[in-house]
């Protein structure tokens, strides 16, 4: 698990925006300093039905 101040989360401020999701909330987190140029970010999305995905991006 990952402690709660090291997970964005921006649904409540637009619900889910489907495939812009995970690029909205990394810009945001780019924009408020949560994440910097070297940081290792992971990030996971779920679509329709039962589909998801991951992926660990160094920035």
């Amino acid at each position: 698990a990952f402690p709660e101040d090291r997970i964005f989360v921006n649904v409540h401020n637009y619900g889910n925006t489907s495939a812009a999701s995970v690029p909205i909330a990394l810009t945001e987190a780019f924009e408020q300093g949560r994440v910097k140029k070297g940081d290792i970010v992971a990030m996971i999305a779920f679509g329709a039905g039962l589909t998801w995905a991951g992926a660990v991006m160094m920035m």
